[in-house]
């Protein structure tokens, strides 16, 4: 396996627009943790972009992104993820964070 960051594209065709709306930052990139940023994008895709430490983990890292678009099917949305070794359910709880940012 090589050294340095992992990075992983995920994208699901959503079905709830999330319209205008100024980017949401959630959590700090440190050892164990992660930071998630969503921004408008054009489009009815939300898409997923992942760089992170833990290498070798794309099948849980689509199951926790599958898992929350499910729950958020968001739609004009640019996921970011920047990871140090998070738990999935780190990730999860990031992403809800992120996602209650967006509600009226």
């Amino acid at each position: 396996m090589q050294p340095g960051l992992e990075n992983l594209d995920y994208r699901f065709t959503g079905t709830r627009p999330a319209g205008s709306f100024m980017p949401v930052l959630v959590g700090v990139v440190g050892s164990g943790n992660l930071e998630v940023l969503m921004e408008p994008a054009p489009g009815s895709d939300c898409c997923f972009h992942i760089e992170t430490s833990a290498r070798g983990f794309g099948a849980i890292w689509v199951a926790v992104v599958r898992d929350f678009h499910a729950r958020h099917p968001l739609a004009g949305v640019q996921v970011s993820i920047h990871d140090m070794g998070a738990t999935p359910a780190v990730v999860s709880l990031r992403l809800d964070q992120a996602a209650q940012e967006l509600q009226p």
